[in-house]
């Protein structure tokens, strides 16, 4: 008989997502369900607003991916109006977003991921000289003495000897899954612990382009930082400086820790080169123009489509073609005024909360019916994987020289064929891999906004249509970028000067999305199919895979309106939970308890 095994809430993400997996007699994942646990909400909070204020409102989707949805909301509405923006303001935003990027693979690798794959606890056992041995032979970077590694070691045992592990909580420590030898532990930790502080020099670009980081300002038509190297208020060589600072801070992280680690630590793992992979379809609406947006050609990272891994042909994608781009809820707590068998593009794409059907609080999954408040993004009806993955690959099938290094590098250190990358590990160093890539273009956007402020070029904003009395009457546009976590889109219509609908589709609906009206699984549920469990009340394989997506459901799903209204109900649990239960006889009782998500 079938058992389920349900981890609800996933912890180390942004955000609430449940799983639930259908495991066999050998503890094999045979079919698995993903589950976004709060209601959807932005698009209603949207209507009736100035497109002007969009930015200042969807970047609340979320705490850590402010500034793409900025990206997206403006380049909306730009599209709607028809604003080309400054050649500053372009590459301002280039840094912007590769700091982001940056900032965040950096941090999800050691904060959000590594504990799936490093053993903290185990990192007790490690020898100090082998780690500075082991670190030396891997890179320069200056933090590897002996006594060092010595020091984090007895810092380490403080935390687990005081029986709070604080920022180590929430993982299977001892779990039989964990392989690496305890001298690599302690590496990885090390760096986790400096990849906290290294965070407060990322930043820093985003402080000084935005005013603040998280939620920096942005501007309709350009940004909002004037360019004046006389004045104190504005972008001057003082501040150039810090941010080449920055940039260099964190050049030196990805090629020094990051990329090491990563390269240290799949080698242990080579098994994950054949699970995770699911889907085999990936998209990316490209990112990073060196001129204007619209011209498509100029990006570095391609817009595209690559369909069934087949990497010899790259197809072209249009988010404003009605036919390609759209949203389902067959097996979504929505519902749609032509039926939930209909498909609706984004800019007539639909938020209704008036689903009445069952929904939480639940004792498990309803799989046959409704069981997410994700929708179900498609392209041309496929579900499609976004994200590193996606974008690694459409780089090196466009014959990015840089990508197909670092890919050929990584394939070598694995020892493994290039069908490698489509899995669980792959989707991890490709997130590494084109860290490097946008932390290496970061120069030359930067070197290209020096010369044209020498050249006597300060202009950052495109004014010329802010009054809403040149505007059409009706207007509609679409915004797009690549955010970290993948392809994300903004759809926006106008009427009058005012949004009467707002989409968002965003990387995580696409990825953790509920089956469509043909029943085909996301990604998240694809990828975890064909996975052993090694001890099933202890699931960490599920959450090397998940995590390997960074999900973030607080994108993909939100809850509160702008008078702090309930727009709908749910209940969270507040513990993370793994329950194993049959299909035959569905109990909440949990088996274990990893931890209060909720503990302060």
């Amino acid at each position: 008989m079938a058992q389920r095994v349900v981890v609800d809430p996933i912890t180390r993400i942004e955000g609430h997502l449940r799983i639930e997996a259908e495991v066999d007699a050998n503890n094999v994942i045979r079919e698995a369900y993903s589950s976004g646990t709060m209601v959807r909400g932005i698009e209603i909070i949207m209507r009736g607003r100035d497109p002007r204020d969009a930015w200042a409102i969807t970047q609340r989707s979320c705490g850590v991916c402010t500034t793409v949805h900025s990206f997206a909301s403006i380049r909306a509405v730009e599209d709607a109006l028809d604003i080309k923006i400054p050649k500053n303001a372009n590459l301002i935003r280039n840094l912007m977003l590769s700091q982001q990027f940056v900032h965040d693979h950096i941090m999800h690798f050691y904060h959000l991921h590594a504990l799936d794959w490093v053993d903290v606890v185990n990192a007790l056992k490690a020898d100090p000289k082998e780690t500075s041995r082991i670190a030396r032979s891997l890179s320069n970077w200056p933090k590897t003495s002996p006594a060092y590694f010595a020091d984090i070691r007895n810092k380490v045992k403080g935390i687990v000897e005081s029986g709070q592990l604080t920022i180590f909580t929430n993982a299977y420590w001892g779990h039989p899954a964990y392989k690496l030898p305890a001298e690599i532990d302690l590496l990885a930790v090390a760096h986790y612990l400096e990849a906290l502080d290294a965070q407060r020099d990322f930043v820093k670009i985003h402080t000084v382009f935005g005013g603040k980081n998280p939620h920096p300002n942005f501007l309709v038509g350009g940004v909002p930082y004037p360019i004046d190297p006389t004045s104190d208020k504005a972008l001057n060589a003082e501040r150039l400086t810090i941010i080449a600072d920055a940039i260099e801070k964190m050049h030196a992280f990805v090629y020094e820790v990051y990329l090491p680690d990563v390269l240290a630590v799949a080698p242990y793992y080579k098994d994950y080169a054949k699970l995770g992979e699911g889907l085999g379809n990936f998209l990316s609406w490209g990112e990073f123009p060196s001129d204007d947006i619209r011209n498509i050609q100029s990006y570095l990272v391609p817009r595209g489509a690559i369909i069934d891994r087949d990497l010899s042909t790259i197809h072209d994608v249009d988010p404003k073609a009605m036919g390609e781009v759209q949203e389902f809820v067959k097996h979504s707590w929505y519902k749609y005024s032509k039926g939930d068998e209909t498909g609706l593009h984004p800019w007539d794409g639909e938020t209704s909360l008036n689903y009445t059907g069952p929904k939480p609080p639940y004792d498990y999954l309803n799989v046959e019916g409704k069981y997410s408040w994700l929708k179900s993004p498609r392209w041309q009806e496929r579900p499609m994987e976004v994200g590193p993955l996606a974008r690694v690959l459409l780089l090196y099938a466009s014959g990015n020289t840089e990508t197909k290094q670092l890919v050929q590098k990584t394939l070598e250190v694995l020892d493994a064929p290039k069908e490698a990358l489509f899995s669980t590990l792959g989707r991890t160093a490709a997130r590494a891999i084109e860290t490097a890539v946008y932390v290496d273009a970061m120069y030359g956007f930067f070197k290209d906004l020096i010369a044209n402020i020498k050249a006597g070029d300060y202009k950052i904003a495109n004014t010329e249509k802010w009054d809403p009395s040149t505007w059409p009457k009706h207007a509609k546009g679409v915004g797009t970028t690549e955010a970290p976590r993948g392809a994300l889109g903004h759809w926006v219509v106008i009427d009058d000067g005012k949004v009467t609908n707002y989409q968002q589709v965003v990387p995580t609906t696409w990825n953790a999305s509920p089956r469509d009206h043909k029943g085909q699984a996301g990604a998240y549920e694809r990828s975890l199919e064909g996975t052993k469990l090694a001890k099933p009340d202890q699931p960490v394989e599920i959450l090397r895979t998940i995590h390997s997506f960074d999900p973030c459901m607080a994108c993909a799903i939100h809850m509160v309106d702008a008078n702090h209204g309930v727009l709908g109900t749910t209940t969270v649990m507040p513990s993370t939970v793994v329950q194993m239960v049959s299909k035959a006889n569905i109990t909440t009782e949990p088996t274990l308890t990893i931890g209060d998500y909720r503990k302060k």
